[in-house]
């Protein structure tokens, strides 16, 4: 028996008396990331017992969406699940095969709240989609409810970007342009596809994996979500106000070039830095530096040549 062929995918749904909004909240996706199991849990305690009720639509929670990653305690099982997450007529690996029970899942709702954790200390933030559009890459239409949602989490920073910007990465790196699609399907996770479904979806990056405060980030958030959809009784939460707000939008992402390639210092994400400062050193010795004013993100110290070294933030005054 292989290690993954005792465990099974668990999600719980209750659904009101009235019409309203399908909403999905999902915890661990990354195996390591257990703040939003630990705020789902809350919740489902309040719904078993009575001081919740969903009046309204319908709630589905998923505490633990990857079941192997989770009883390891690491962010992957046998790969990274918010990544190339489609349905699988071949299931190759375990993560595949949560895709199979996972986007259908997604497909049947309306909303999803994806909760997450980081590695560095930094402030909980949100990611959302893009603007409306038509094009090939992204095509949106709930930009303004999605937006609206993720004012009403209860963090003030924002960040948008993530698929265009991985994908001018994917297209500088390729050599065969045909590859493109192919390639670009990589950067596709929970909340694009639940966007690629209709849908509109949030990534709330609670905290980081170990900060008591990181579960009462996720479960107000889960709160602040239920009564902004009307899914329960209760006053809507008011949006935070735009001088707290920090937007910001990747622009563009730099590769490690060279296994060699080192930082200058261990940067953490939203780090500022200014247009020329040196972010690290290339295997032939000379300076990496920032292309513009703005905020580091995600960088990776650990990465491999050819692979995704660290993102740049510009801030967005029209989010």
């Amino acid at each position: 028996m292989n290690s993954s062929d005792h465990l099974q995918f668990i999600s719980h749904q209750y659904s009101g008396q009235l019409p309203g909004p399908r909403l999905i909240v999902t915890g661990a996706v990354h195996g390591n990331e257990t703040c939003g199991t630990t705020a789902i849990r809350r919740v489902l305690a309040m719904l078993d017992e009575g001081s919740l009720l969903i009046r309204r639509g319908s709630l589905t929670l998923v505490p633990v969406t990857n079941p192997l990653a989770y009883a390891r305690g690491e962010r992957a099982g046998e790969r990274n699940l918010n990544r190339n997450l489609f349905p699988q007529e071949a299931p190759q690996d375990f993560e595949d095969r949560i895709a199979n029970w996972l986007c259908p899942l997604l497909a049947r709702h309306d909303v999803l709240l994806d909760l997450h954790s980081f590695n560095a200390h930094s402030e909980a933030f949100v990611m959302v989609g893009p603007r409306n559009n038509d094009g090939p890459l992204e095509p949106f239409r709930h930009e303004q409810q999605e937006r609206a949602l993720a004012r009403r989490l209860g963090v003030r920073r924002f960040v948008d970007g993530w698929l265009r910007t991985y994908g001018a990465g994917v297209q500088r790196r390729l050599r065969q342009q045909s590859e493109l699609q192919t390639v670009l399907r990589y950067g596709m996770g929970t909340t694009e596809y639940m966007r690629s479904t209709g849908g509109y979806a949030l990534t709330l990056e609670c905290g980081q994996h170990d900060d008591p405060q990181a579960p009462e980030v996720g479960y107000r958030a889960i709160l602040n979500t239920l009564a902004f959809l009307g899914l329960i009784d209760g006053p809507v939460p008011e949006p935070i106000a735009a001088e707290q707000m920090e937007a910001l939008s990747m622009a563009a992402v730099v590769d490690k070039q060279q296994a060699g390639d080192v930082f200058s210092r261990p940067w953490a994400s939203f780090d500022p830095v200014r247009a020329g400062e040196q972010i690290g050193v290339r295997a032939d010795g000379s300076a990496e530096l920032a292309a513009f004013d703005g905020r580091i993100l995600f960088p990776d110290a650990a990465a491999g040549a050819n692979c995704e070294w660290y993102y740049l933030c510009r801030a967005n005054p029209d989010f």
